[in-house]
């Protein structure tokens, strides 16, 4: 495995970041989306998250390509404000070699230090290492939304877990 390194981040990863999120919703398995929104508007939440300070962090390889992502986005209602929306998504190749683990773990740890109380996120039921890896970065399961996702004509149920500090 080629070294991997986690970092924020930066305007020069916007194309990078777009083209793994577009290869991740592709598969049709873990994201909100079926495909990347327009790289405009990546580039704008991008731009943004940076601008307000927001917590993201790129899995970035020796060669300088993103190999995937971690972000949490705090709600912007003054009740909400101390909430978090966690995301994540990895090339397929790099799956299983403990990079989402340092991903969530600088994500976790800049959104504490951002001042945000909670941090939750949806999981669709099949992905179960997935669940697996955020009990172990401290989250909890909170409820089940049944047939949340309908992706092809089929149903999925969604886990929702959070972590509070």
């Amino acid at each position: 495995m080629n070294a991997i390194e986690i970092v924020p981040i930066t305007e020069g990863h916007i194309e990078g970041f777009h083209r793994a999120l577009d290869i991740v919703a592709r598969e049709r398995r873990y994201l909100a989306f079926l495909e990347a929104p327009p790289i405009a508007a990546a580039r704008t939440f991008v731009l943004d998250n940076i601008k307000r300070g927001q917590l993201q962090f790129v899995a970035v390889s020796a060669e300088g390509e993103v190999v995937g992502w971690c972000d949490v986005t705090p709600l912007s209602r003054p009740i909400q404000a101390h909430r978090g929306v966690f995301g994540i998504g990895l090339l397929p190749q790099f799956r299983g070699q403990g990079i989402g683990t340092k991903l969530i773990r600088s994500a976790l740890a800049a959104a504490r230090a951002f001042g945000l109380h909670r941090v939750e996120l949806t999981v669709r039921e099949h992905n179960t290492g997935a669940i697996e890896l955020y009990k172990k970065a401290g989250f909890a399961i909170e409820g089940v939304q049944r047939d949340a996702v309908l992706v092809d004509r089929v149903y999925e149920n969604v886990v929702c877990m959070a972590v509070v500090f």
